[in-house]
């Protein structure tokens, strides 16, 4: 007869090293359903924000045609649907589509569907004009991802009221420490490239990041009047990022006040710089790692109003009440119901296939990424030294910018066509006008280095069509100009302007 039970020394080992790893790599269901909701948010105010440019960015009427993106953009152009049209609205009705998944996850109504629509839809987005994206956009869409495979619905959901069985209290998965892993990473590659620059190392790369008129907004300005402070930032942050591990390897208090510290900084970069949603993107990313502990005090003193209506109404809540007598899935034909459910068998089987898989390739690509390991062949179709996390790194820029778009109408007068006023000449333009948004200063600085003429070019047609739409005065001609002005933190910031590109608005020449 042979004994199979292990050493009581050995198993209890054992437990304490599958103790050990949940604790650090276990997530906390109210964790998961606040990063829901937090998506659903920033999904729907990306859209919201998105849509003011709705015409600039994602039309053949804007800066960017269809044509100019296939040819820039060949490979990640194939990923979206929204190339489907060039229209305006044809677009309106994707980002209504795709606001309205954003507000079934929020709400936590088909959780999984309403995930995986809104990646699909964020994917799609994204590709339609990659020179608009931040990092943000790529966290955003990586916790998305991970998300698929996590139960987002498991808390303050209508799926889990309309569930029955008690919730689970904390989910430790490979899918959860991907999670975790992922947001590690982000500050781990940037910390690698960080220590690469010298202006990090030196205490001096938030002063010049701050001295950028086009990144500062808010405090940012006044901030900037305190060198000492800003060197004291620059500590703080970089060693932060490079302590980014011990989110995962910390527990308990300690956790959530090391989760406490990146949460604040963020909230900073949120009150001094133009970063889109990027910091708060940052800080739903870091809400995951925040203990149980945490959640018990927040929720005590926050009384979520899902649970208030739970004690309230109970078992047979007004979600319950609605709900049909007959299921609908009872009305549903034999064979459609079968295969559905066989689907959901399978994709539950090969999901931890697709987890491990897709954990490995970011360890690799991050790892590309920095030079740890090569990147086979000698020209890849895309490089992950050139998707990386390396925000303000290992270089913050150094050099300030702005547009200024002179042209002449019919009439003879001279205007700016980038400003719709008169021209501003070299004359730097108040923090607030010098981009009309963290994406517009994306994208036009983006052209500015690209050194590509169709993208210059596309800027310069897209002021000419945008003027003569809403002016009786067209624009005959214009020439776009990139002004640049190098920081000198303690002396003269001369200015010089770059041409980028002459068009005629007529013949489009």
């Amino acid at each position: 007869m042979v004994h199979t039970d292990l050493p009581p020394s050995v198993s209890s080992a054992r437990g304490r090293l599958s103790a050990a790893v949940a604790s650090r790599f276990g997530i906390d269901a109210r964790a998961l359903a606040a990063l829901r909701i937090s998506l659903g948010l920033l999904l729907f105010a990306d859209l919201l924000l998105r849509a003011r440019h709705l015409d600039a960015f994602y039309t053949d009427f804007g800066v960017l045609p269809r044509s100019v993106l296939y040819e820039q953009y060949p490979t990640v152009s194939q990923f979206s649907f929204h190339t489907l049209s060039g229209d305006a609205w044809v677009q309106a009705l994707f980002f209504g589509l795709a606001g309205a998944f954003a507000v079934s996850l929020l709400f936590g109504y088909r959780t999984r569907t309403a995930s995986l629509l809104s990646l699909v839809f964020f994917v799609s987005l994204s590709a339609r004009n990659p020179g608009v994206l931040n990092g943000g956009d790529s966290l955003l869409c990586r916790l998305l991802f991970w998300g698929l495979f996590l139960p987002l619905g498991e808390r303050w959901s209508l799926d889990a009221r309309r569930r029955t069985g008690e919730p689970r209290d904390r989910i430790a998965s490979l899918a959860s420490a991907a999670l975790l892993l992922q947001i590690v990473l982000v500050y781990s590659v940037n910390a690698v490239f960080k220590l690469r620059g010298d202006l990090w190392v030196g205490g001096e790369a938030v002063r010049y990041v701050l001295s950028l008129q086009q990144f500062t907004v808010r405090f940012g300005d006044s901030l900037a009047q305190f060198p000492v402070v800003l060197r004291v930032a620059d500590a703080v942050w970089l060693g932060l990022v490079v302590a980014a591990p011990c989110l995962i390897l910390l527990r308990g208090r300690t956790r959530a006040a090391f989760v406490s510290l990146f949460v604040g900084t963020h909230a900073g970069m949120f009150l001094t710089m133009r970063l889109g949603l990027f910091p708060l993107v940052s800080i739903t990313a870091l809400s995951v790692f925040l203990p149980s502990s945490s959640w018990d005090r927040l929720t005590a003193r926050l009384s979520n109003p899902a649970e208030r209506a739970a004690r309230r109404v109970g078992p047979s809540d007004r979600f319950g009440r609605i709900r049909p007598s007959v299921s609908p899935l009872s009305l549903t034909p034999r064979v459609v119901a079968s295969l559905a459910a066989s689907i959901r068998r399978t994709a539950a089987r090969i999901a931890p296939a697709v987890v491990a898989a897709s954990l490995a390739a970011i360890l690799v690509w991050n790892a590309a990424a920095v030079g740890v390991v090569a990147v086979p062949g000698e020209n890849p179709r895309v490089d992950p030294t050139e998707h990386t996390w390396d925000m303000f790194a290992p270089y913050p820029l150094t050099t300030d910018g702005w547009y200024a778009a002179p042209g002449t109408l019919e009439s003879g007068d001279r205007v700016d066509a980038f400003y719709l006023s008169s021209p501003v000449g070299d004359d730097r333009p108040d923090t607030s006008e010098m981009y009309p948004s963290a994406r517009w200063r994306k994208y036009l600085v983006g052209v500015r280095y690209s050194e590509s003429e169709r993208l210059e070019r596309g800027v310069a047609g897209y002021l000419c069509r945008r003027w003569n739409a809403t002016h009786e005065d067209d624009l005959t001609n214009v020439t776009v100009y990139y002004v640049e002005q190098p920081t000198r933190l303690d002396g003269p910031e001369p200015t010089r302007r770059v041409e980028l590109t002459h068009r005629n608005c007529s013949t489009g020449a």
